[in-house]
């Protein structure tokens, strides 16, 4: 079986280095605090997938270093010289058109080529109104909750416009499931 790694880079983003330790690993004595060596989140995906939510928001010095692990397949720890031969699968995802991202200088035209391999437009949930009851019971499902959702309860779900997206309904949906009364 293939494990999957995920990284969320809206997270880490006030701290790049912290983004580029976490990605990359680093070596005991890299910097203050690097007690031990530490693997990165590209080793550990070795051999499997590593995903990297909202890429657009990446510095563009780390999308550097991101090209050239993708171009060599191979990863430096931080604080060593020793470059490490990786094999990962790279799935990107951002909430940005990357196109305008590209030309608003936030993304790398060359790092948007190099993930850019097989694209999938995933429009907003607000225009994919029917995928909704099926979410909201996966959602369900994932909280141990048998006992379904309404008629009224989904078409008020149909009838939102969700602006936070599949996010917005899980966190609606775990908020119900924790007030209701049956």
């Amino acid at each position: 079986t293939t494990e999957i790694y995920t990284l969320s880079l809206h997270d880490a983003l006030p701290i790049s280095d912290i983004l580029e330790s976490e990605l990359f690993g680093y070596q005991k004595g890299a910097f203050t605090g690097a007690n031990k060596d530490r693997v990165g989140k590209f080793e550990m995906a070795d051999g499997g997938t590593l995903f990297l939510d909202e890429l657009t928001e990446m510095p563009m010095p780390l999308q550097a270093k991101l090209l050239r692990v993708l171009q060599e397949n191979i990863i430096e720890r931080l604080g060593s010289n020793r470059g490490i031969p990786i094999d990962v699968r790279i799935v990107a995802a951002t909430n940005r058109d990357p196109r305008q991202a590209i030309n608003d200088g936030r993304l790398r035209e060359d790092l948007y080529y190099r993930v850019n391999v097989f694209n999938i437009d995933l429009p907003p949930l607000r225009e994919r109104k029917d995928d909704i009851p099926a979410l909201a019971a996966s959602f369900l499902l994932g909280l141990n909750n048998t006992q379904g959702i309404s008629e009224a309860a989904m078409v008020c779900l149909q009838n939102y416009s969700w602006p936070g997206n599949v996010r917005e309904l899980q966190n609606v949906i775990e908020r119900a499931a924790v007030l209701a009364c049956g």
